[in-house]
């Protein structure tokens, strides 16, 4: 499945989708709902009423059955609230600024960029409180080369001029960034280190998750070096570096090898995937749940060439404090098995 936003002159928000292979029949408004972010029947429908809806270039009712390979685009008359941008004043954790860029550690719990429901608080409403004239990247978004998401914590590169931007876009592009996550997955990872490949593409039976296509016939092409920093017992400390920049990739493809990231609720890590079935034990996970409220995850070294200076330049981020007490209990417990 493709997905495209574009601007029109009376219709802000333009959607384009093709439907995949697997793809049973199924009504256009029904089929819009699964992958509009956000969007009501009474908004497609009403799109649909006004001639706003079309399948393979054709105008079509709300009950068109949507079939495998169609391409289905609509146009909705109300702008979306991500590009409603308000400057708001929240602190920033910046490790290092200079007049072409700023690298900033991100909490987790915080969103990066307003869209599907989080249109405050988010660290594009901070980032033009504290900078005006910031570019903007091509999805208008000020700033922002790459981004991690809600409950990830870590580190992100922030351009301050339009020649930075692009600098550090295209770096990204040509995957010659350096970025390293540090991850507690379910399971004993057998391997010392390894190399995923999958590519990775949207769910076509839960929108809300990525899939791993591993014949490479949806998606885009991904690629994750993982390396064991610690085997703890029934989860394991990972290394992760990616050599390419895909929604959700560490959490799909570790996943993916039967290692799902610890307290990752969107992939079902969430629950007990290793152990025993002692009444003990599942006390000892719900409380390691409480202290990290989140997916396991943490962007802790980001390197990239500076776009003015051409200085190599490579920061490392402290492990948040909720991950550490994390990683301490189930030291202890692959220890005492207390």
């Amino acid at each position: 499945m493709n997905l495209e936003q574009e601007d029109n002159d009376d219709l802000f928000e333009h959607y384009r989708f093709v439907a995949s292979k697997g793809q049973d029949p199924l009504r256009v408004d029904k089929f819009l709902m699964n992958f509009v972010e956000n969007a009501t029947r009474n908004k497609i429908q009403q799109a649909a009423k006004d001639g706003h809806v079309w399948v393979n270039d054709a105008i079509v009712k709300s009950n068109y059955k949507v079939k495998a390979g169609d391409e289905v685009k609509v146009l909705f008359e109300h702008p979306p609230h991500e590009h409603l941008l308000v400057p708001e004043n929240i602190p920033l954790d910046i490790d290092y600024e200079d007049d072409t860029l700023l690298v900033v550690n991100k909490p987790a719990g915080m969103v990066v960029h307003p869209g599907h429901g989080n249109y405050s608080a988010t660290l594009i409403n901070a980032l033009i409180y504290h900078f005006e004239n910031l570019p903007t990247n091509s999805s208008e978004r000020p700033g922002l080369v790459h981004r991690i998401d809600k409950d990830t914590s870590g580190l992100l590169v922030i351009a301050k001029t339009e020649a930075a931007m692009t600098h550090l876009a295209k770096q990204f592009f040509d995957k010659t960034s350096e970025r390293e996550y540090v991850a507690l997955v379910w399971g004993n990872v057998e391997e010392d280190e390894g190399t995923i490949i999958g590519n990775i593409g949207r769910n076509p039976k839960n929108r809300l998750q990525m899939h791993v296509f591993p014949e490479g016939e949806d998606g885009k092409e991904a690629i994750t070096h993982y390396k064991v920093l610690e085997r703890l017992g029934y989860v394991t400390l990972v290394s992760c570096k990616l050599e390419t920049g895909r929604t959700h990739q560490i959490r799909v493809h570790m996943k993916y090898i039967g290692h799902t990231l610890f307290n990752d609720e969107r992939y079902g890590g969430d629950k007990i995937l290793k152990g025993t079935t002692f009444t003990k034990y599942k006390q000892f996970v719900e409380n390691a749940f409480k202290v990290l409220p989140r997916q396991a995850l943490h962007a802790k070294t980001l390197g990239f060439i500076h776009p003015v200076s051409g200085h190599k330049m490579r920061f490392d981020s402290e492990m948040p404090q909720d991950m550490q007490s994390c990683i301490e209990k189930w030291r202890n417990y692959s220890l005492t098995g207390l």
